[in-house]
């Protein structure tokens, strides 16, 4: 099956494309796209993967669903297009770079750029339905992006992997704590970034775990 994905990831993710739970998840997502409004728009669906290349890849952060408000999501886990008003998460994110880093808090919550620095921000399940949280969940998603973390975990080493609240935190049992630098706290969203996200100092400990390996730090 051809699937619009960046080479450095299609070399890697082909397998995945021919098994049966994949062709079942894209037959699912083209009568969703056709029948109702869905998120984000369908070019954007491996937008993580065009703006990360493999080979570039450092840290991951896992996300959950796509945001499903009208004109959100752009296929960056926590991310939003420019000119779109960042959500609660994002906002408490920038909250705490401004705290760990001293950076202010930036006007657009689009996160492409951290995507070209080599930051893959995953969302568990790549599409939802508009208004529908959780919608597109249990289709197939999650075992084709849990390939994933698995393919960068087994295919790469001194990888960053921040994994904020309990859904990802589940994804670690995949990922090769011996090889990868695992950074865990609670989730970002109003409801639990004062357990433990606020004060988590993610965003320098990820710097200053490249620097000791010799890479260029994130400029969040």
């Amino acid at each position: 099956m051809d699937v619009k994905i960046a080479d450095s990831w299609k070399e890697r993710l082909s397998p995945e494309f021919e098994k049966d739970y994949f062709k079942a998840l894209v037959d699912f997502v083209k009568a969703e796209y056709s029948s109702y409004k869905v998120f984000p728009k369908g070019n954007r669906i491996f937008s993580a993967f065009d703006h990360c290349s493999f080979n570039d890849l450092k840290v991951v952060i896992i996300g959950q669903d796509p945001y499903h408000g009208d004109g959100q999501a752009n296929g960056l886990c926590f991310s939003v297009n420019d000119g779109i008003k960042s959500p609660p998460s994002l906002v408490n994110i920038f909250k705490e770079i401004k705290s760990d880093l001293g950076k202010e808090i930036p006007n657009s919550g689009n996160l492409e750029r951290w995507a070209d620095q080599g930051v893959l921000l995953l969302n568990a399940t790549l599409t939802v339905r508009a208004h529908s949280p959780g919608s597109h969940q249990n289709k197939g998603w999650e075992q084709f992006t849990d390939a994933v973390i698995r393919t960068i975990s087994m295919e790469k080493e001194g990888i960053v992997f921040l994994l904020w609240g309990a859904y990802a935190q589940k994804k670690g049992a995949i990922i090769d704590a011996n090889k990868h630098k695992i950074l865990a706290s609670a989730h970002p969203s109003p409801f639990a970034a004062n357990k433990g996200f606020f004060g988590n100092k993610h965003f320098s400990q990820t710097n200053n775990y490249l620097a000791k390996k010799g890479l260029k730090s994130i400029d969040w």
